[in-house]
């Protein structure tokens, strides 16, 4: 069988036009997967950082929240300071009142 130079250049041209096609056919493809991928990635930075500023609210609100607990604390232990401090006195005057011949209310 014997092939003229005219039928292979059109099966040359053939097989290149496939070839091209075929190739830019597995690049879209590929394209389509790297913007998939890339919008992937965008979705999941754009989820990271919206936990890391909620991350960062709690910490604050925690950190405030310590802050008010350990004031309340100095507050019970200044009460509880004051208390003992009282009882102490009320128990020196009830002394004294009974030194002084008086019966303490």
């Amino acid at each position: 069988m014997h092939v003229d130079a005219a039928t292979l250049g059109a099966i040359g041209v053939i097989v290149v036009g496939l070839a091209t096609a075929t190739g830019a056919w597995i690049g879209k493809r590929g394209e389509n997967m790297i913007g998939g991928f890339s919008s992937l990635v965008d979705n999941l930075q754009e989820e990271r950082d919206k936990v890391r500023s909620q991350l960062a609210e709690n910490e604050t609100r925690l950190a405030a929240a310590h802050a008010e607990l350990e004031g309340e604390r100095a507050g019970k232990a200044e009460l509880l300071r004051q208390i003992t401090e009282l009882t102490t006195e009320n128990a020196r005057l009830h002394a004294r009142i009974a030194e002084l011949g008086g019966t303490p209310s």
